[in-house]
């Protein structure tokens, strides 16, 4: 299952948060979103647990919870949107 990790300290490693997220059960990869020009973390990740039930332990112990300063939101990561585009509907 994978979990959208939020409002995260930006001094927050892949490692300190997956250690946040192993105490509730096997965690199969983690990803800090990082920005594309400075290279720095933009404060978000996500987080992709093996079992469902324990992800959703993880989820209602730590969202709202303070790590590393910062009060984290923790949810269930919702997919992009589909069909994308974004663009201005054109009506010739």
């Amino acid at each position: 299952m994978n979990i959208y990790c939020g409002n995260m300290s930006f001094d927050m490693t892949e490692q300190q948060l997956r250690e946040a997220f192993e105490n509730y059960g096997e965690v199969t990869s983690v990803n800090i979103i990082n920005d594309r020009e400075t290279g720095r973390p933009r404060g978000f990740g996500f987080v992709e647990m093996a079992n469902k039930d324990e992800a959703m332990a993880a989820i209602e112990a730590l969202n709202g919870k303070e790590l590393m300063g910062r009060t984290v939101t923790v949810n269930e990561a919702r997919g992009k949107k589909e069909g994308g585009g974004g663009g201005r509907r054109r009506s010739w």
